[in-house]
């Protein structure tokens, strides 16, 4: 197993590394955005890489949202394309150690990126980071991928018994608006109490 600390990630945003990086927001997250009425939801992007999501957010004004990496090239990256969104809402740091609570938390590879052993862990702090209510909305690959290196696989069976032990309302179906190449290798997940 690749060892996943920091410095590995920066250095893949350094070398551009970023075969996971699709260069524009996702379809069905974009789609989910598209009918959110409120605009004063505080919403966190963990392991936000290239930010898409929140650049599309900020377009639309949603001005409450939180991205974290602890990449700091790619916070640099995101900061330098897009240089009047907030920089105090720009956090480098470990997602694990990170302290808050949101209304929104958006997974967009995010999950796919980390070690599998921490996916339970994931799972906790995620749960919270949500305010009452609070919700977790993104993307769950539901492939096989790889098992030594990122992106790390998994199936809706699995993440399906991993999130119901922790969230009462758990909606977890194949995307109907994923993108070509991951067309129907997508779950949509929306999961809250």
């Amino acid at each position: 197993m690749v060892e996943l600390n920091k410095d590995v990630w920066n250095e893949r945003y350094l070398n551009a590394d970023i075969g996971w990086d699709i260069g524009r927001i996702s379809t069905p997250l974009k789609e989910y955005f598209d009918q959110l009425e409120n605009k004063d939801l505080k919403i966190l992007i963990p392991g936000c890489g290239n930010a898409y999501e929140a650049e599309y957010l900020f377009q639309q004004g949603f001005k409450n949202v939180f991205l974290i990496d602890w990449a700091q090239q790619a916070i640099d990256d995101f900061h330098n394309r897009i240089p009047e969104f907030p920089k105090e809402q720009l956090i480098c740091a470990d997602f694990f150690e990170h302290d808050s609570q949101y209304d929104l938390i958006i997974e967009q590879t995010f999950f796919c990126a980390i070690n599998p052993k921490l996916r339970e862990n994931y799972v906790l702090k995620v749960k919270s980071l949500l305010k009452d209510r609070g919700k977790l909305v993104g993307l769950l690959f539901n492939d096989k991928l790889y098992s030594n290196r990122p992106p790390f696989g998994g199936s809706r069976n699995e993440y399906k018994s991993l999130f119901e032990k922790h969230f009462k309302n758990l909606y977890l179906e194949k995307a109907y608006n994923s993108i070509a190449p991951r067309k129907g290798r997508e779950l949509f997940i929306s999961a809250n109490d």
